[in-house]
């Protein structure tokens, strides 16, 4: 039998400001992420799409609560 994925989920959250309230989107992607990548010790950081202010912005990567 095979093992478990292994693979761990992590939160990408949207560091965008919404222009209308001067707040955070709060909008996030969900994600998995290599363990054997987790010796790293910086975040992960991509860009995606953030539907709330219509544009391509950074995500940071979050813990999973």
């Amino acid at each position: 039998m095979a093992k478990g994925s292994g693979s761990i989920y992590i939160k990408m959250v949207s560091t965008a400001i919404n222009p209308k309230t001067g707040k955070k989107t709060g909008y996030f992607y969900v994600t998995k992420k290599n363990p054997k990548s987790l010796n790293t010790t910086e975040k992960l950081v991509m860009r995606k799409y953030d539907p709330v202010v219509r544009q391509h912005v950074e995500f940071k990567e979050e813990k999973m609560k």
